[in-house]
């Protein structure tokens, strides 16, 4: 009963800051650092990978180029983030638990951010797979998880030189830790109820089924031994 309250009552601020969210996501950093840097010649999304992410723009484009990606990929997260959980922190509550509501804001403005980067309304609805844009959502939702993430990645790619492989094992690992940091550290310490442990780590796991997907080919190069080790262009 209390979750149908507060959708009802709340409905168009969650609308709201998935819209939001989502055209923030849009604003796909790869396909216009890269049209300036070529000066309008070229699109990411027909050179290397065809992707519209880092990892391409830093094969095909260079690193100058690259870095400006993340930086506001990563930016673009945050912000996203950061409005949703504002607009989640003034609705009407109820019963419910501002943690758990505050929560589930940031996640669902996660997602659509994400969604966004993957699928731009800007620019034909084809974008990037959503991993940098990720995990800026994840330093604003949980600075614990994103220093495993980190850490993770930066342990498969020093060894094996394939991002998209340290792309997927974090995506998969994302629930794993966020369970870890929410129960053991959260819960059990009497900071925050199992709900939002529940809320937090379902709404992790769908975030990272969500990436996972969209590595499909990568999936299927890494399993023919096939994807390649990254070098950059200089």
């Amino acid at each position: 009963m209390a979750y149908t309250n507060f959708l009802a009552q709340n409905w168009y601020l969650i609308l709201l800051a998935a819209v939001i969210a989502y055209l923030l996501g849009s604003i796909n950093t790869a396909v216009i650092v890269t049209k300036i840097a070529t000066k309008g010649k070229s699109d990411i999304r027909e050179m290397g990978s065809k992707n519209a992410g880092f990892t391409n723009v830093l094969r095909s484009v260079g690193k100058g180029p690259a870095v400006c990606t993340i930086v506001f990929d990563l930016l673009k997260a945050i912000v996203a983030v950061l409005i949703g959980g504002y607009i989640f922190s003034i609705m009407n509550m109820g019963e419910l638990s501002p943690n758990s509501v505050i929560a589930v804001g940031k996640y669902i403005c996660g997602f659509f951010c994400i969604f966004g980067h993957s699928y731009p309304v800007y620019f034909g609805f084809k974008g990037g797979k959503g991993v940098v844009t990720a995990a800026g959502m994840m330093i604003v939702v949980d600075w614990r998880v994103f220093l495993l993430i980190l850490g993770t990645f930066l342990i498969v790619f020093i060894f094996t030189k394939i991002i998209s492989l340290a792309d997927i094992i974090c995506a998969a690992l994302f629930s794993v830790f966020t369970f870890c940091m929410t129960f053991f550290f959260d819960s059990l310490m009497g900071g925050s109820t199992i709900l939002y442990v529940i809320l937090c780590t379902l709404s992790a796991l769908g975030i990272g089924l969500f990436v996972i997907i969209k590595h499909k080919d990568n999936i299927k190069r890494l399993i023919k031994g096939e994807e390649k080790k990254i070098t950059a262009k200089k």
